[in-house]
C-alpha cells in the first residue's frame, strides 16, 4: 500500500469551513498572507469577519474551532501559547484517549493561539452573509439530518412543546428498507425522560440512601460508645494497679519500720 503525501506551499493554509444550518463543509486553500493575518494571534472560539477572505464571504462571521499543523498535531483549548508543547494528559483530557484504566501519557499538542505554523484551520459559520456560498450555505447542497434529537429537552425545544407535554409522540422515526424485507421504522431511545418508573427508582434510591445514612450513624454511635467504655475500663484498670502498688509499698515500709 502506497501513501501519497501532499506538501503545501510554505504560507498556504487550508480553511475548513462548516455550516451548522446546512450540515455542509467546504475546504478552501488560502495562500495570500494578507488574508491570513486576520486569523493570526486569535484564539479558539474567537470570531473573525469573513470579508477578509474576499467578496464571496462578505457579511459572514466565522468562529475559530480548532486546527492542526503540518505534522498533524491538533490545537488544544486552554493552552495559551502559539507553539507546540508536551503535556501530561489523563482520562477526560482533550486530544487524548486512554487505552488502560488510570493511564496517563505525555503528548505533543499545539496551543489555542493561531500562528503561521498551522496547515489546517477549522472555522464555523456564525452569521450568514448577503450571498450564498456554493456547496456550503446554499439550499441545494443542504443535507437533511439523518437522525432526530434523542434528549427530551431538545425534542421539546425543536417542536416548541410545553414542559408537561408527552415527548414520546414527537420523536422522529426513520424508515429502514432492505431488499426483500418489510419496511421497518426505528426511533431513538429518549434520554433524560421523567417517567413514573424513573420517579419510583429515584424514590427507592433516596430511601436506600437515607437507610444507609441512618445505619452508618447508628454504627458510629455504637462504635463511639464501645470506645468510651473500653477507655473507662482501661482507666479503672490503671487506677486499681496504682492503688495496688501503693498499698504494697506501704506494707513494705511498715515492715521495715517494725524491724528497726
Amino acid at each position: 500500500m502506497c501513501t501519497v503525501l501532499t506538501f503545501l506551499p510554505a504560507c498556504a493554509v487550508q480553511l475548513n469551513i462548516a455550516c451548522p444550518s446546512t450540515g455542509c463543509q467546504k475546504m478552501i486553500e488560502v495562500e495570500d498572507e494578507k488574508k491570513l493575518r486576520a486569523f493570526y494571534d486569535k484564539r479558539i472560539s474567537d470570531e473573525v469577519e469573513g470579508d477578509v477572505l474576499g467578496p464571496e464571504f462578505e457579511g459572514y462571521v466565522f468562529r475559530i474551532s480548532g486546527g492542526n499543523d503540518l505534522q498533524g498535531f491538533p490545537m488544544m483549548q486552554g493552552v495559551l501559547v502559539s507553539k507546540r508543547v508536551r503535556l501530561l494528559l489523563k482520562k477526560g483530557s482533550k486530544c487524548y484517549r486512554p487505552r488502560k484504566a488510570g493511564e496517563r501519557k505525555r503528548k505533543s499538542v499545539r496551543g489555542c493561539i493561531v500562528s503561521h505554523d498551522l496547515s489546517v484551520l477549522n472555522l464555523v459559520v456564525i452569521k450568514k452573509g448577503k450571498s450564498d456560498v456554493e456547496g456550503l450555505t446554499d439550499e441545494a447542497s443542504a443535507r437533511p439530518r439523518r437522525l432526530g434529537p434523542k434528549r427530551a429537552s431538545k425534542i421539546r425545544k425543536m417542536f416548541d412543546l410545553p414542559k408537561d407535554a408527552d415527548v414520546t409522540k414527537a420523536v422522529i422515526y426513520r424508515d429502514i428498507e432492505k431488499d426483500g424485507k418489510k419496511v421497518a421504522s426505528k426511533a431513538p431511545k429518549i434520554q433524560r425522560l421523567i417517567t413514573p418508573r424513573r420517579i419510583r427508582r429515584k424514590a427507592k434510591w433516596r430511601s436506600e440512601k437515607a437507610k444507609r445514612f441512618k445505619a452508618s450513624k447508628a454504627a458510629a454511635r455504637e462504635y463511639n460508645e464501645l470506645i468510651a467504655k473500653r477507655a473507662a475500663e482501661e482507666r479503672q484498670r490503671r487506677q486499681s494497679y496504682k492503688e495496688k502498688r501503693r498499698s504494697l509499698s506501704r506494707k513494705l515500709s511498715e515492715k521495715k519500720a517494725a524491724r528497726a
